[in-house]
């Protein structure tokens, strides 16, 4: 770990010319290729496809490990943990606008789309529909009769109540970790950082056997109309940001076992905290929409 005064350090960093970016982007090429040509049934896609994510992970780990050496190497001053900062905010305000977007869909479907759906003037081509979102009365598609099989909707019990307090109580325990690391309590600060990540793990278990359970005995599927389609997209692309989450906390862990962070230079800990707890406030928003309302 770097003994390096902050006065001694560089007032600004400038690294060195880098392959990182070049290689990354040849990744995500053969990433795009490979996929393309699989759902197109064409036999080398999926070949290509792992060829590019191998690549792009090896050029994650290697560039991540570079910033994690400049770091902890004293290299780093506040210049640049003020651009980390801004550069962290940016990103986690995209991922607002990313699910504004998708909470979004939800609104316009249920107060537009299916009431639209059910006027007057649909009434020969669509005879019988009903304007009325499943949530609101048992049996209901929000689709026209006949193309869509019946399906129960998700309660709010138990499993995404569950999950709501899984995700709280990681909120905690993470802002105690970051306590216990302002203090000084290494040891502290470790153990709650696990119990952390293993609340992350649980969560995306009870969401698996969820979605088990939706399938199996709801008939509730990605095909089942509006209702479906939302549900699936909202939950399942909240469950992707918390697995990222979740990765994010394990190799902070990782970090502090080796030594890594400090009281006064630790933002790599913070902005993994930032995303998490987007992702905790994500959710209390969805557990009121998708499963309440």
């Amino acid at each position: 770990m770097s003994s390096t005064s902050p006065g001694v350090k560089p007032y600004y960093f400038v690294p060195e010319p880098s392959r990182h970016p070049a290689v990354a982007a040849l990744g995500l090429f053969f990433v795009i290729l490979g996929a393309s040509q699989w759902v197109n049934d064409v036999s080398w896609g999926k070949y290509s496809l792992l060829l590019g994510l191998a690549i792009w992970l090896t050029v994650l780990f290697q560039w991540f490990s570079e910033s994690i050496s400049e770091s902890e190497s004293g290299k780093y001053g506040r210049k640049i943990e003020l651009s980390f900062r801004w550069s962290m905010s940016w990103f986690i305000f995209s991922e607002v606008m990313f699910f504004g977007a998708f909470f979004s869909a939800l609104w316009w479907a249920r107060v537009h789309s299916v009431p639209m759906l059910g006027g007057s003037e649909n009434a020969l081509l669509w005879p019988g529909f009903k304007a009325v979102w499943p949530t609101i009365a048992a049996g209901m598609t929000a689709s026209p009769a006949g193309i869509i099989e019946p399906f129960q909707t998700m309660s709010p019990f138990w499993l995404p109540t569950i999950n709501t307090a899984l995700l709280l109580s990681s909120g905690v325990t993470l802002t105690i970790a970051h306590h216990a690391l302002l203090e000084n309590q290494r040891a502290k600060t470790i153990q709650f950082m696990w119990l952390t990540v293993l609340l992350g793990v649980v969560f995306l278990g009870v969401q698996g056997y969820e979605y088990f359970h939706a399938y199996e005995e709801m008939n509730l599927k990605l095909t089942s109309g509006v209702y479906g389609s939302t549900f699936y997209m909202l939950t399942g692309f909240h469950g992707f940001h918390v697995f990222i989450g979740m990765l994010m906390l394990l190799f902070i862990t990782l970090r502090l076992q080796k030594g890594h962070f400090t009281a006064d230079h630790h933002f790599g800990f913070e902005g993994a905290a930032w995303y998490w707890h987007f992702v905790d406030v994500v959710w209390l928003g969805l557990y009121i929409l998708v499963y309440w309302l």
